[in-house]
């Protein structure tokens, strides 16, 4: 029988989307005849799901949201000095944090000697000397590339850092997937040395895994919002920053309620890029604080299901982006969205199909396509089922997998090629 390809898939974050992701990745690879094993966090979420492929939660860093870290500004001068040296001292915590584990994950791939290791985001240039590392000691190194540019510009150091010496640790892959050729292209017009043979485009996968979770009663959810059985529900959900676009979702919900009777719920965890005071002024000063209702916490996998099933049309009116696993959740539970056309976007969305496109920072717009929804409840859900086929077929993990398999077993027999 021959030997299967043994991968090691690294993904730091212990919780949230792109360890979602990775799950559902390693478990597609894992049925393709791969094997898997999942290089995480110590806090790994996903722990209680079933597994067919191996984890090793060796990397001990942080956890990824954390309710006391959000940024609401306090008027008061000395609280707010206060509150911005505990950031800068923790940020130097967690820097050291990072090298540590960083140190002991390379320490460790070098003795088990993996055939090949697949990354995922960077956050810092320095971790470009370890992957360097590791591939001049033989392994190969490739990287699903979820963001390869920092889109938070109030982090002017750290972009700074990324624009200068972000780009050395694409040179060590054999193997670079993206999410849309959109965000392909723009990556090589950008980082010009890198072949364009080396890259390769995936969609991004479902979120068919959350089907399988346990949730709660919708019923549950309406009284903790105070929505009644059949009103209307416009959505936001996923991570609140500020490329995420909420001033302009909030300027078109405005416009929205002359014409039609709806609530806006804006559901997920604020990064620290984002201020919630100001989107909460910005809320009051529109008129509209009694039909939106803000649930600002990482919201629990048991709850997702409910929020989608509540809502008419999920909207993501990202001001930039490279993908959306939000998107790809409201598609799964059979709900029509309305993005903007950033990044890779307009290649998910099939406008007029599985909802609409519009231009991004275009509240006028963005309204007129919510009012078409709501006022149209039939409309929506056959854009909604469309939805779900699209899930169901075009982003399949299955076809994801096999393709990534097809490129591991080129590259892995090509280097066995030139050793031998």
């Amino acid at each position: 029988m021959k030997n299967k390809l043994r991968l090691f898939i690294v993904e730091p974050n212990n919780g949230g989307g792109l360890v979602h992701f990775a799950y559902q990745l390693c478990m597609a690879l894992s049925n393709e005849g791969v094997d898997v094993t999942l290089i995480t966090g110590t806090d790994y979420e996903m722990a209680d799901f079933p597994h067919n492929f191996r984890v090793e939660k060796i990397m001990n860093l942080w956890e990824h949201f954390d309710q006391r870290s959000m940024k609401i500004e306090s008027q008061n001068f000395l609280k707010r000095g206060w509150r911005k040296a505990y950031w800068i001292l923790r940020r130097g915590i967690r820097g050291v944090r990072l090298v540590f584990a960083w140190v002991h994950l390379t320490l460790y791939l070098l003795r088990v000697k993996p055939d090949i290791v697949q990354f995922s985001k960077f956050e810092y240039p320095f971790e470009a000397l370890f992957v360097g590392y590791l591939r001049r000691n033989g392994i190969i190194v490739s990287q699903i590339c979820h963001e390869f540019e920092l889109r938070e510009s109030r982090d002017l150091i750290l972009s700074f850092l990324n624009r200068t010496g972000g780009g050395e640790i694409y040179r060590h892959f054999s193997a670079i997937f993206f999410l849309s050729e959109e965000i392909r292209k723009r990556f090589l017009s950008i980082h010009t040395s890198i072949p364009e043979k080396r890259t390769f485009v995936i969609p991004h996968g479902n979120s068919g895994w959350l089907l399988n979770i346990p949730a709660v009663s919708e019923d549950v959810l309406r009284h903790r919002y105070g929505v009644r059985k059949n009103e209307r529900i416009v959505l936001f959900f996923g991570l609140l920053s500020p490329s995420k676009g909420l001033d302009d979702l909030l300027d078109a919900f405005a416009i929205v309620r002359k014409s039609c009777d709806a609530k806006l719920i804006i559901a997920g965890y604020p990064t620290k890029h984002i201020n919630m005071n100001e989107i909460l002024e910005r809320n009051q000063k529109l008129g509209i604080a009694d039909q939106v209702i803000f649930d600002v916490r990482y919201i629990p996998l048991d709850e997702i299901q409910p929020l989608m099933g509540i809502a008419s049309v999920v909207v993501y009116p990202y001001r930039s982006g490279t993908q959306s696993g939000a998107l790809q959740t409201a598609y799964t539970f059979s709900r029509p969205v309305i993005a903007t056309a950033v990044g890779g976007l307009p290649e998910v969305v099939d406008d007029g199909k599985s909802g609409y496109l519009v231009p991004a920072q275009s509240p006028h717009e963005l309204a007129e396509k919510i009012a078409i929804l709501i006022n149209n409840p039939e409309l929506a859900a056959r854009m909604g089922n469309y939805a779900k086929n699209l899930s169901d077929t075009r982003f399949s993990w299955q076809f994801i997998s096999r393709e990534i398999k097809i490129t591991y077993e080129g590259l892995f027999n090509n280097n066995r090629s030139i050793v031998t």
